[in-house]
């Protein structure tokens, strides 16, 4: 989460969060599938390429490479032991004044 690994319940974002007021942010939904030569994580680059586009869209740059957010991806999937899993990288404008002009906020990102 915003470049750290964080346990389960340290994963927090504030109450007043742009995102959680005005849905400014963006996601991927990603499958990775235990294979004969160890996890595969389908279209992995598409995904992420299409995570920037998006965020784009809401004047996003995102706060890492698209390599950094790979290597973060399958880093955090040997971490937690899976072989197969789902995954949820996802863009948001965080914490920053109130309002409905969200240029002001941080983006966070986590995976």
């Amino acid at each position: 989460m915003n470049g750290e690994f964080v346990a389960w319940e340290d994963a927090k974002v504030h109450v007043l969060t742009h995102s959680l007021h005005y849905g400014t942010g963006v996601f991927e939904g990603i499958r990775a599938y235990d294979t004969e030569r160890g996890t595969a994580i389908f279209r992995h680059d598409d995904h992420l390429d299409r995570l920037e586009q998006s965020a784009r869209l809401y004047y996003m740059e995102l706060p890492f490479s698209k390599d950094e957010l790979r290597k973060a991806t399958h880093e955090l999937i040997a971490r937690n032991g899976l072989a197969s899993c789902y995954i949820r990288p996802y863009v948001w404008r965080g914490y920053g004044p109130m309002g409905l002009d969200p240029l002001e906020n941080p983006v966070e990102a986590m995976v």
